[in-house]
């Protein structure tokens, strides 16, 4: 049934306040400015629907852009459920390809040139002619940066003075003159092979439409009822191209956070978005400021990020004169989720900071605390390690690695567009169309299957050859990269195989290839490892961002107050990421032994204790760990040890490191402190109606019960009391410990004068 005026009422009514202006703002420029979590997906949705069905456009004519094809996607899914299916949601190069490969046969005869989906062949034959000898990584710096000078709409001419004016200085070492040559040699090899690059999709499409009236006329006929989702990240050519598609109409509505603007050096230019109301006079601006995703703990760090903004905030687009008006300041998150572990969740803690000698050490302690989460019920897809470069990762990768924490590295590449995946696809294709082959000579009975075995060991089997095997294998780089994609692929099978139990491999092809339709790509559970760029638009319970020292965040080649301004946003993404909890830490020196001549980051300077100088922890490291904004700090927020405290064996598991001794040391507590610790746990969670693991660990009881804490202070710094379950339960243990105590001192148990177990604050940190 199509939507009416009757159904209004209902698509509104899920809708906070700033959700339900943005929904019924349904005629000409609006501009909202949603800020991290703040439901504009939801908002942007309930807003066409509302518009179908008040009338105020067809479904047909409607067309919403964004920026990847897993965001269309989802807007898409989105609206067939709020019965808009017609709607058309696409990333600006799907729609314009789509554009162009229709209108090509008439306007230029033929079939459209093929699209060159990787430019380091190209690039690199370019370079050659210019007898520029080249390896891996300049190839990969110097697509990017003609990916920036293309989506600028610059020239060869027009690209040294710009490249200056960006303070783009070298790159790879090749001078601005010498990179507006390889412009114009790249652009004659790719012509030599008749191809064109994502780029040229935009700028034809865009000459098309300027030069060809009637094809202009069909496209502004067909599509009268603009979206732009994440409009900071417009590009120049973006930019022209949805000019090209509005024409002169104003139904125009665009979506962005001038806080989340992070790829200004890939062509993003914010200044768009910021100066919107300026240049369509009468812009209905909304600004959505409730964040839905994290706790107050998180969104009060994300924003003392940006609070603590000094002489470097800047215009992320440059801040044209004249062209900014309300909203253009991006906003300041508000929190609507309780404190902690009331919602939909358990508590996990307050956000902490750290301090490591290395970046070994940093590493091995941000898989000893992802250790301890899986074992404490986290899923491990729950949980993301941040970085600001893809060479951090490696350490990151070994430490999960040896900790038998299994992981994914995300990378910014499209998975079905991965050569691993294209010949997965093929070989799947093969083995079912042998399959569907066999079957039809034997003419089996309807619905008795292909063959034996479940469908993942179906497809297990076809990718064995192909490089799968059950383990992942002990290298880094290329060779995991395959193996996740292939890993991938055999887990999807898997749950494919349990909701359709009767699902063939014929099925599988296809609901691949409709998947990579719509660019939704299945992935492997796992802890995931990413770079803050790559992590923009998606999220996770717990987030860790190690390497959060100066050098790395900023970077060390952001030089300019513009680019310190950027980097520091990228922090707020990182952090915002996170639903549940945040860690930050950052390490002194790269490798061990090396000096330690880092400093943190200076955007944690009034964010975490200690000011710019760290807080000793009498061990030669600095670790705390505390609520945001380093307010309400309690002290050390201990990661497990990694060493035996009985003999000094490596320890081996999660629980094991909570407790802080190994299987073969016997436990330092007395056994009634112990059960009485566990009753009280087993109490609490079932008036909670929890599990008893959410409450408290059984390491962490053992550890509880070893100590023997007199008060809550002596609660501090044992692994697993966070600093919201200090306040939650601190009390109520230190009572149980105490009545335990005094029952077994009445018994004349012997362990009475070893009450403190521990002194309070000699557990040293060595955590994120």
């Amino acid at each position: 049934m199509p939507l009416s005026p009757a159904d209004a009422p209902a698509l509104l009514a899920p809708l906070d306040a700033e959700q339900r202006a943005v929904a019924e703002a349904v005629r000409g420029p609006v501009c909202v400015v949603a800020g991290a979590g703040t439901g504009k997906t939801r908002a942007i949705t309930h807003r066409i629907a509302h518009a179908v069905a008040v009338g105020a456009t067809a479904e047909d004519n409607v067309l919403a852009v964004t920026f990847t094809a897993r965001a269309a996607g989802e807007m898409r899914e989105r609206l067939r459920g709020l019965g808009v299916a017609r709607a058309t949601a696409r990333t600006f190069h799907a729609a314009a390809l789509r554009q162009l490969q229709h209108f090509w046969p008439t306007v230029v005869g033929g079939g459209a040139p093929s699209l060159l989906e990787h430019k380091a062949a190209v690039v690199g034959e370019a370079a050659s002619r210019l007898g520029v000898r080249v390896d891996r990584s300049t190839v990969r710096d110097l697509a990017a940066e003609l990916e920036w000078a293309k989506v600028g709409l610059l020239t060869p001419g027009s690209y040294p003075a710009a490249a200056a004016a960006a303070g783009r200085g070298e790159v790879a070492g090749l001078d601005a003159s010498l990179v507006a040559r390889l412009m114009e040699a790249y652009e004659d090899a790719k012509t030599a092979r008749g191809v064109i690059d994502f780029e040229d999709v935009l700028l034809l499409t865009i000459a098309m439409l300027r030069e060809r009236e009637d094809v202009a006329r069909q496209v502004r006929s067909r599509y009268r009822w603009f979206t732009v989702d994440e409009y900071q990240d417009v590009s120049a050519a973006q930019q022209q191209l949805l000019d090209a598609w509005v024409g002169e109409r104003d139904d125009v509505c665009v979506v962005g956070d001038p806080n989340q603007t992070i790829y200004t050096f890939a062509g993003a230019d914010a200044s768009l978005l910021q100066g919107f109301a300026a240049t369509h006079p009468g812009t209905t601006v909304v600004e959505l400021v409730r964040n839905y995703r994290s706790r107050p703990a998180v969104v009060e760090l994300g924003n003392g990020v940006l609070d603590a903004a000094g002489p470097e905030a800047a215009a992320p687009g440059g801040g044209r004169a004249g062209a900014r008006g309300p909203g253009s300041q991006g906003v300041r998150l508000r929190a609507v989720r309780p404190a902690g572990g009331t919602d939909d969740g358990p508590d996990l803690g307050a956000p902490s900071f750290a301090e490591h000698e290395d970046d070994v050490a940093e590493a091995d302690a941000v898989a000893a605390r992802v250790s301890a989460l899986l074992a404490e019920g986290t899923a491990a897809a729950d949980v993301a390690v941040l970085v600001r470069t893809n060479g951090q990762l490696e350490v990151l990768e070994e430490a999960l690695g040896a900790a038998g924490v299994p992981y994914l590295v995300r990378g910014a590449d499209r998975f079905f567009a991965r050569r691993e995946v294209r010949e997965a696809v093929v070989l799947l294709r093969g083995a079912a169309k042998g399959v569907r082959d066999r079957t039809d000579e034997q003419q089996p009975r309807a619905g008795s299957g292909e063959v034996s075995g479940s469908l993942a060991d179906r497809v297990a089997d076809v990718l064995s050859g192909a490089g799968w095997s059950p383990e992942p294998p002990t290298g880094r780089g290329q060779v995991r990269d395959r193996w996740e994609s292939l890993a991938a692929l055999v887990d999807h099978a898997g749950r494919l195989g349990a909701q359709r139990p009767d699902a063939s491999l014929a099925d599988l092809v296809a609901d691949l290839e409709a998947r990579a339709a719509q660019q939704h790509a299945p992935v492997l559970d796992g802890v995931t490892l990413a770079t803050m760029h790559a992590a923009k638009g998606l999220e996770w319970d717990v987030v860790l961002l190690p390497g959060l020292s100066e050098g790395l965040v900023p970077i060390s080649f952001a030089t300019t107050p513009t680019a310190v301004a950027e980097e520091r946003r990228l922090l707020y993404v990182g952090v915002t990421r996170a639903r549940e909890v945040v860690h930050l830490s950052w390490s002194r020196a790269r490798v061990p032994g090396a000096r330690g001549a880092r400093r943190p980051s200076r955007f944690l300077d009034t964010l975490r204790p200690g000011g710019g100088t760290g807080v000793p922890d009498g061990a030669g490291r600095r670790a705390a760990a505390t609520g945001p904004g380093g307010r309400g700090a309690r002290g050390p927020r201990a990661v497990p040890p990694s060493v035996c405290r009985g003999c000094g064996v490596p320890l081996a598991t999660a629980a094991q490191r909570t407790a802080g001794r190994c299987a073969d040391c016997p436990p330092r507590y007395d056994e009634a402190v112990f059960s009485a610790l566990r009753q009280w746990r087993a109490d609490t969670a079932a008036v909670a109606g929890v599990p008893a693991y959410v409450v408290f660990t059984d390491a962490t009881l053992e550890a509880i019960a070893e100590r023997r804490p007199a008060d809550v202070g002596a609660l501090v710094g044992l692994a697993g009391v966070g600093a919201v379950k200090l306040d939650r339960y601190g009390p109520a243990v230190v009572d149980v410990v105490a009545g335990a105590s005094g029952a077994v001192a009445g018994a004349g148990a012997s362990g009475a004068g070893a009450a403190g177990g521990a002194t309070p604050g000699t557990a040293v940190d060595r955590g994120v």
